[in-house]
């Protein structure tokens, strides 16, 4: 166990305790309200209500009005106002969450703390590629794309480009394109930077099975990826600078215990539109906050998908790439760590890249990572439990606010509480909605997630200064 987890966990305690106390120090959490406000239908008071239909002095229209008030108040409210109270437990969880991570990021950065203060780091020996090439690791730097027509020449090119000897890259492109003339764009791509001495591969599938997941296994299955040392990925639309590899390497190459480097998202298109720029919060959050904390307090968090380097090693003990859900590259992080092997993030080295430009392509991303990380939870949580080689902190981290929180409650309570509930709520007015649940809850989910957002700079200038 160490001191980094233990602070992360007296800070999540240190969180909650000071939830707790503003909401009962201003009144604003009372659980002693009834379910509902009006009263049950009664069976006496049923009966007198069909005699009266019966024996016709009673108003048809009228008794269908009332009739519907008593079920409304003695079935419908209760049942709803149960709903309530759960989604409101689940938001005090979320809101808990938001600012435990938030202060975690807050410290982090008015400390000064890098991730070279928790993991060695220094430049490889002989850090001129034309010397000391012995001294370099074997590194393969996979691509997997599909139908890519607009950004495969950026992605291979970057790749390409990469600085470090040229004995020992190689470039894996794997195509999983359905489109034939697209997929011969792609290869000819790849001959054309084989004619200049990239040592560059060209792999496809007969079928797309397992997809992604399925591409990157079988690239693995090659020989020569077999014999490299590490494993970096860059979906299609990632363009990573040259110094990249110069940059996180050296984390994995002097510190052992480690098995992958992240860096993060930076992006050509986020103003575009107000949905990327929305996205870009979102993403800013993610990265600055919550990754960073998990990171500096229990190394754990998950890997990305791609702008990331891998110890192959470390992939095989894992149990190789698999596509049992949708989120493979969660599925790989988690099974990793549960076998021992720490992560770094390291959030000064970006990756250029594109957010989903359509509301469709937005909901699709979004719908893929929140039901294959509840799908991955189902799977996993027993073997988390049981996992040896991970302390008692971080198996709490990884069930309760990795899984339980962000991929279970935060679409579950967003979902059910402001798409059912309160639309709902406006034709039962016995249902009782807190205000510090449905008003001041979100502003403070908001403010949190703005808080790390860097201020926006006028083209041409370091958006990234505002941090």
């Amino acid at each position: 166990m160490e001191a980094g987890e233990i602070g992360g966990a007296l800070l999540f305690l240190l969180a909650v305790a000071g939830a707790v106390a503003a909401a009962v120090s201003v009144g604003a959490v009372d659980f002693s309200r009834p379910l509902a406000a009006g009263a049950p239908l009664g069976f006496q008071q049923a009966v007198s209500w069909l005699i009266g239909v019966l024996d016709g002095t009673s108003s048809a229209a009228a008794d269908v009005y009332w009739a519907w008030v008593a079920v409304r108040a003695g079935v419908i409210a209760p049942v709803l106002q149960v709903a309530v109270w759960a989604c409101m437990v689940m938001s005090v969880m979320l809101v808990v969450e938001a600012v435990y991570n938030s202060v975690v990021s807050l410290g982090v950065k008015a400390i000064g703390w890098r991730p070279e203060w928790r993991f060695k780091w220094e430049p490889l020996d002989g850090a001129d590629e034309e010397k000391g090439r012995a001294h370099y690791p074997l590194v393969l730097v996979q691509i997997p794309m599909y139908n890519e027509l607009e950004v495969y020449k950026l992605s291979i090119a970057a790749a390409c480009e990469l600085q470090w000897p040229k004995d020992r890259i190689i470039v894996q492109v794997l195509d999983d394109s359905t489109d034939p003339f697209i997929k011969n764009l792609v290869e000819l791509e790849c001959e054309n930077w084989a004619n200049k001495g990239v040592n560059i591969k060209y792999a496809t599938r007969t079928s797309r099975k397992g997809f992604k997941a399925g591409a990157l296994k079988k690239g693995m299955e090659c020989d020569y990826a077999r014999q490299s040392d590490y494993i970096a990925i860059f979906d299609a639309d990632f363009q990573p600078e040259p110094d990249f590899l110069l940059r996180t390497v050296p984390f994995l190459v002097h510190n052992p215990e480690v098995a992958l480097v992240q860096a993060r998202w930076s992006f050509v298109n986020d103003t575009t539109s107000l949905l990327t720029r929305v996205q870009k919060m979102f993403f800013d959050y993610h990265f600055k906050v919550e990754q960073e904390a998990g990171s500096a307090t229990f190394s754990f968090f998950s890997f990305n998908g791609t702008a990331g380097v891998w110890r192959t090693v470390a992939i095989k003990e894992a149990g190789g790439w698999k596509d049992r859900t949708t989120v493979e590259d969660m599925d790989l992080a988690v099974r990793a760590t549960l076998k021992g092997w720490k992560f770094v993030y390291v959030g000064d080295v970006r990756v250029k890249s594109e957010l989903p430009s359509t509301y469709k392509a937005y909901c699709r991303q979004q719908f893929r990572w929140s039901s294959g990380g509840a799908h991955l939870f189902r799977k996993m949580a027993k073997d988390v439990l049981v996992a040896k080689d991970v302390s008692l902190l971080k198996k709490s981290y990884m069930l309760y606010s990795f899984f339980l929180v962000r991929r279970v409650i935060a679409p579950t309570a967003a979902c059910i509480l402001y798409n059912i509930i309160l639309p709902v709520s406006v034709t039962i007015p016995e249902l009782y909605l807190p205000v510090w649940g449905v008003a001041y809850i979100p502003t403070v989910l908001t403010i949190v997630t703005a808080i790390r957002h860097p201020k926006f700079q006028p083209v041409g200038c370091d958006q990234e200064g505002g941090e």
